[in-house]
């Protein structure tokens, strides 16, 4: 006979989801309470000491609030079954004082606010639902307070003996007595099992807050916070707090309007402007404190997120780092809420700064948008995929991202005056119409070498031209951006994080991006340079050396270019080396050796050319393998490295061309 185990919690039994699904309803009041604090104004007149005990009141509802919202799974859902233990125990005291307070009793007629009869009035009726109703609460309190089964009847027997006596049509006097002892035996019961219950929950607590600190003592503040905001899902939760709290409103709203309308032809509609007053109203109550601006970002998120997956499902893309859409949209509207001091305005500038946010952001997202696209649009021209089923949703959408901000731009400046809102988001939308026809262009000129199935030698050069055209376009319009936010931050609205962002703006999208284009082009100078500096070899001795170029395995149709070793490359190919390391492909040797020339002449496979010296030659031949293999024992290391470069500028000469590997 197999030995019983002892009794699992009800909650233990849920799916994983649904148990996902009820801690983030039941971490959603705590935010509700944490609001309601921060916005509840406080008492006018009063003494010094009642503002002091009502500052310590609110941070105790804060801190409690926090705690249970910082809870574990299985604590949070043991707290909520005490809390509603005590909830049932105290309802059902409230409905026994209500019932024994009916001195006329039969001949009470009571209704609700909306005209229903909310309880029947003829005695038996009556008593029956009464003890239906505390029967189950009585079930309940045992239930989830997990009472033993002795007491447990006792427990519901106390509860039902108000109702008894009201059966029996006991004197008011003595019915009253009954609904006191009940209650206060009710009282104590609790009292003592919540005794017990405060030594487990200091535990709960004091197991969290060592967690945290350990936590925070091994892996920092940061690992600290991002481990708690996925144990927690805050954004979940941030989420249904703001739709459960909008939807509220909407609902009230709605009524009041309603019922203020003269019009009552319509029983469940209400007219357009009110329909529209109803939607800004909840607009600008939807991100009136620091928490809602949180949930409403965390709503922007959720959006975000699945139109990033949409758009990679449409233009096929399986990037891992394109998906973080869902992560930048709300970090940046959050930003720009706290740059503007969104929560903290009038109700009327709070809509029109929302909106122009929303501008800001939709720019940006297009942006981002056009960070997606433009891998898949290279890749695809590069790797001469001639498929139109698969260019057409790229395509597409690079239209998409030309158009609307031409039409974004068009209407903003229909309706409003120049200013340096619609400055920034112009600047924003020219900027983005510009990346977009770079990214064509370059897409056409790929498109053209793997049509003609020739070498096209200045195709790197073009592309070069085009993207460097677009990224000093960029900068410029960076610049300007930057004095933009400067005058606004000192003529407009000046505040500490706007003069970080504009700190990060400049580091970021100037200093970094000028740097990076500046050693881009000193690179290319010198590979260009360097390639200019070897000899080349063309005609007839290119046709008695007979050999492949070591980089794209192809033949030498016009020219080659030969290094200080006496090894042939492609100019092209031997540049697009030059652009990430200086050393031969072959033997890794320097390629470009001031003041020194070497007129020896050999192939890649060891060719001795016409009208040279043998001897000279298998002289340098002997000290360049001597030289090769001294470096191959004492770093094999960077033979590996090279190999990876080596793969790698084949896999990127693959994607330039159709005639290179």
């Amino acid at each position: 006979m197999a030995v019983p185990g002892p009794p699992q919690l009800p909650w233990l039994r849920l799916g994983p989801r649904l148990r996902a699904g009820l801690e983030v309803a039941l971490r959603v009041p705590s935010l509700f309470l944490i609001d309601a604090i921060f916005n509840s104004a406080p008492l006018p007149g009063g003494s010094l000491s009642a503002a002091l005990l009502a500052v310590l009141l609110r941070l105790l509802g804060v801190f409690v609030s926090s705690v249970v919202l910082v809870l574990q799974q299985r604590a949070l859902f043991k707290f909520y079954m005490i809390a509603s233990a005590f909830l049932l125990a105290a309802t059902s005291v409230l409905v026994n004082y209500y019932a024994a307070l009916h001195i006329n009793f039969y001949s009470a007629y009571y209704t609700a606010a909306f005209g229903i009869q909310i309880f029947p009035h003829k005695g038996p009726s009556l008593w029956m639902a009464l003890s239906i109703l505390q029967l189950t609460f009585g079930i309940g309190y045992v239930t989830l307070l997990n009472v033993q089964s002795i007491y447990s009847q006792l427990i519901i027997l106390d509860i039902l003996i108000p109702v008894i006596g009201l059966v029996v049509e006991l004197p008011l006097h003595v019915r009253q007595i009954l609904v006191f002892i009940s209650g206060l035996v009710l009282t104590l019961n609790t009292t003592a099992i919540l005794v017990q219950k405060i030594k487990w929950f200091y535990y709960a607590v004091r197991y969290v807050y060592l967690l945290v600190r350990h936590m925070y003592r091994i892996y920092g503040l940061q690992l600290l916070m991002e481990d708690t905001w996925k144990r927690i899902r805050f954004p979940a939760v941030l989420r249904v707090f703001w739709l459960t709290r909008l939807t509220a409103q909407a609902v009230v709203l709605t009524y009041v309007v309603k019922m203020a309308e003269t019009n009552t032809e319509e029983k469940f509609l209400i007219s357009w402007d009110n329909c529209w007053e109803l939607i800004c109203s909840l607009i600008i109550s939807g991100c009136d404190s620091t928490l809602t601006v949180l949930g409403m970002s965390a709503v922007i998120s959720s959006i975000a997120h699945y139109l990033g997956l949409g758009i990679l499902a449409f233009i096929g893309s399986t990037d891992e780092d394109d998906k973080r859409l869902g992560f930048v949209a709300p970090v940046l509207f959050f930003i720009l809420a706290l740059q503007t001091g969104l929560s903290g305005l009038k109700p009327e500038e709070r809509l029109v700064r929302l909106s122009r946010n929303m501008c800001l952001l939709l720019t940006a997202v297009l942006h981002f948008i056009h960070g997606m696209t433009d891998p898949v649009l290279m890749s695809l021209s590069a790797s001469h995929v001639s498929s139109f089923r698969r260019h057409f949703p790229v395509l597409f959408v690079s239209a998409c991202l030309f158009i609307l901000p031409v039409l974004l731009s068009y209407i903003l400046w229909h309706h409003y005056a120049l200013n340096t809102w619609l400055f920034a988001v112009t600047a924003f939308c020219v900027e983005l119409c510009l990346k977009v026809i770079v990214s064509i262009t370059v897409y056409i000129l790929f498109m053209i070498d793997g049509y003609y199935n020739v070498l096209w030698e200045k195709l790197d050069d073009y592309v070069y031209y085009v993207r460097s055209t677009g990224n000093i376009i960029e900068f410029i319009f960076g610049v300007i951006m930057f004095g933009n936010g400067a005058y606004t931050m000192v003529f407009e609205s000046g505040s500490k994080i706007r003069a970080c962002m504009m700190c990060l703006h400049a580091y970021f999208n100037i200093y970094l991006q000028a740097k990076n284009g500046w050693k881009t082009f000193i690179n290319r100078r010198t590979a260009v340079k360097k390639i200019n500096s070897l000899p080349e070899v063309k005609g007839s001795r290119l046709h008695e050396i007979d050999d492949v170029c070591a980089i794209c395995y192809h033949e030498f149709t016009t020219s080659a270019r030969i290094t200080p070793c006496n090894h042939y490359f492609h100019a092209l190919c031997l540049r697009k080396w030059l652009y990430i390391q200086d050393t031969c492909p072959m033997c890794h040797q320097k390629v470009y050796i001031e003041d020194k020339e070497n007129a020896n002449v050999s192939n890649n496979n060891g060719f001795v050319a016409p009208n040279e010296n043998p001897v000279q030659v298998a002289e340098g031949a002997a000290d360049a393998e001597n030289e090769l293999n001294e470096d191959n024992d004492s770093s094999d290391s960077e033979e590996e490295d090279d190999d990876c470069v080596a793969q790698h500028l084949n896999e990127t000469l693959n994607a330039d061309s159709n005639s290179l590997g």
